[in-house]
């Protein structure tokens, strides 16, 4: 017997029990979709971190207080004391690789005007943060070097703490109250709105970064150093010559730990793309659970067209059909039930991708998911479909002819 005529056989077979085979089918279906959907959701939401990140700059390398021990316990990066202004002032001063420099502390408070309030963080830095994080000026001015030197109580609002506080209303000029501190606003950023991992971008005020340090958190300290390198190619040696400068204001010797971390924008794209793909798999391993369940039905559905045409397949036996024929048979039904499923699945995941992207989620669907989809699906078929063919392969054609 041809392959065609096994193909008719099995088509056949499938749509004389059409409601049995689309319930085989659905646990394939749904285990496709899921997939799909969600290798979407995680590829999608990894080319948005990306994207977002890269917005930034791949050239913006960040400094900041890096893991000590006091008294033998190993402390935090955040309660570290280790950077100073002369840190910042020396890699002014000494590096030829750093474009834009601003040293960085911030606070987070209850902004205040009149009967408004809002919960919001307060940075501390220089003009030249704005150039560093792609921020610009809508409206009003930035702070000068003057206010810088000064410790000015003046300060730049976001959007979102400026649609809080003064609705309708012109803030430029206007006074607020950050932790009980006098601050008049004297620009407006504009907006960036909610980045991919949800925080909202606007929800911020700058202030000079001696005001902040000075009268918000009252410490001689900074919290971090922010730059630029000339260019994406320079960040390494950035990178190195910044190491070497603060190495030396902190007199670390060779083999000594840095009491300083300096990271570059690219190692925190790769660091969020690897987390990013780590979370895909287990996204997609869960799913993939619904494809085992949909291949267990296709089993016991298998097995259960094995027992009802038992004397079908004796009498076929008996008339010269070999057990590798029966096998084949058995096997390409398993098959087309699964693949079928998939084919389904795909345009089912591929629809809920972009549905669920209207919604404001970034979703990517990948060509290589749906060829993984398509091979589990195969595989599926393969597996769950082979031992219920064989036992119908190796039935006794007497015993089958003779079943009740």
């Amino acid at each position: 017997m041809d392959i065609n005529n096994l193909l008719k056989i099995c088509i056949k077979a499938l749509l004389n029990n059409k409601t049995r085979c689309f319930l085989t089918m659905l646990g394939i279906i749904i285990g496709v979709a899921a997939v799909i959907a969600m290798l979407a959701i995680g590829n999608g939401s990894k080319q948005s971190i990306r994207a977002e990140i890269g917005q930034m700059g791949s050239n913006m390398i960040m400094v900041s207080p890096g893991n000590g021990q006091f008294g033998g316990v190993r402390q935090s990066g955040s309660s570290m004391q280790t950077l100073k202004l002369a840190d910042y002032e020396a890699i002014v001063k000494q590096a030829s690789y750093v474009d834009k420099i601003t040293p960085t502390v911030q606070a987070s408070g209850q902004a205040i005007k009149g009967s408004n309030n809002t919960p919001t963080t307060i940075y501390g830095v220089n003009d030249q943060y704005l150039d560093i994080r792609g921020y610009k000026i809508a409206s009003g001015s930035c702070f000068t070097e003057s206010d810088i030197l000064h410790a000015a109580k003046v300060c730049v609002a976001g959007q979102t703490v400026v649609d809080e506080l003064f609705p309708g209303q012109d803030p430029i000029g206007q006074t607020i109250r950050f932790n009980q501190i006098p601050m008049k606003i004297v620009g407006v950023l504009e907006a960036k709105g909610y980045n991919s991992m949800g925080m909202d971008q606007d929800d911020l005020l700058l202030a000079p970064y001696t005001t902040v340090q000075k009268r918000i958190l009252a410490i001689n300290y900074i919290q971090g150093i922010t730059c630029s390198a000339l260019s994406e190619e320079y960040t390494d040696q950035a990178i190195d010559e910044i190491t070497r400068i603060i190495q030396t204001n902190h007199d670390i010797k060779i083999g000594q730990e840095n009491d300083f971390n300096v990271r570059s924008q690219q190692e925190m794209m790769e660091t969020m793309s690897s987390i990013m793909d780590m979370l895909t798999v287990l996204l997609a391993a869960v799913a993939g659970i619904s494809l085992v369940v949909g291949g267990i039905g296709i089993m016991n559905i298998m097995y259960v067209s094995v027992t009802e045409r038992t004397r079908e397949i004796g009498l076929r036996m008996s008339i010269g059909a070999k057990g590798r024929q029966i096998l084949l048979q058995f096997l390409i039904e398993s098959i087309i039930i699964s693949v079928a499923g998939g084919v389904i699945g795909v345009l089912l995941g591929v629809v809920a991708a972009k549905i669920i992207s209207l919604f404001g989620m970034a979703t990517a669907v990948s060509s290589f998911s749906i060829v993984l989809s398509f091979l589990v699906c195969v595989f599926t078929g393969i597996f769950f479909g082979w031992y219920p063919a064989r036992k119908a392969a190796n039935l006794n054609p007497i015993d089958a002819l003779r079943y009740e």
